[in-house]
């Protein structure tokens, strides 16, 4: 009779296959508790100059292809800024938006230019900044809008999950990570700034490197706020 746990490595094993496979950081990785890194992960916004390894932006990013997809789509296609020009250009071109979509909600002249100052130092001064954008190649195509609609939502959470992916990874390599949704708000700029094109649609901005500053945990409803048994509202 199969026996489903015959053939299941014991840990050793494990960390073995994990040196090969990541490198030297691969031991301490894989013995991370998976709870301890969904919980430890934080919104950094301030980064110190230490550089990020190519090795650790690959592992990165092969975390977020690994993701859960509709249809195994994929629909994920990911953008790697370093260059410290083209940084600060695409955070500007973003914050000039910004900047008239606050003027619309009638916010003071001053206290914008001091929310568009921060928010460009911060994208600016990252080390690495990810665009993660979204293609419906892949998708099922409809003859109805209502279908197509649902399609696109399908791909909206695919590449949510591989953005989550790259925040639990970038955390388990010991860097910070902060998930940005200004491009919704803007991206034909962001388009024109990165030279993408119109079937690709941008959806956030991820900023990385290692953390400047220590943050403490964010508060969080408790469980029987939000989990409901069979029924909505019934406690669990």
């Amino acid at each position: 009779m199969f026996n489903p746990y015959e053939d299941i490595p014991d840990d050793r094993e494990i960390c073995k296959v994990a040196d090969q496979l990541w490198g030297i950081n691969g031991r301490s990785q894989m013995s991370l508790n998976l709870f301890d890194i969904i919980k430890g992960r934080r919104s950094v916004k301030e980064y110190s100059s230490r550089e990020v390894s190519n090795d650790v932006l690959l592992r990165v990013l092969e975390a977020g292809r690994w993701a859960p997809s509709a249809h195994n789509a994929q629909p994920w296609r990911f953008i790697v800024i370093r260059d410290s020009a083209l940084k600060q250009k695409l955070a500007e071109n973003m914050a000039n938006r910004w900047n008239e979509d606050m003027s619309k909600n009638g916010i003071p002249k001053e206290h914008r230019e001091s929310l568009i100052k921060n928010s460009v130092e911060r994208i600016g001064k990252a080390p690495v900044t990810i665009i993660a954008c979204l293609t419906m190649e892949g998708m099922d195509k409809y003859p109805d809008d209502r279908r197509n609609n649902i399609e696109y939502a399908m791909a909206v959470q695919s590449v949510a999950a591989s953005i989550q992916n790259m925040l639990l990874a970038a955390h388990s390599e010991g860097l910070g990570s902060c998930w940005l949704c200004a491009p919704l708000f803007c991206p034909d700029i962001v388009r024109k700034t990165l030279k993408i094109p119109e079937h690709v649609h941008p959806q956030a901005l991820i900023t990385l490197g290692y953390p400047a500053i220590k943050l403490n945990a964010p508060t969080r409803k408790p469980l029987e706020e939000i989990a409901y048994q069979n029924y909505w509202g019934y406690s669990t």
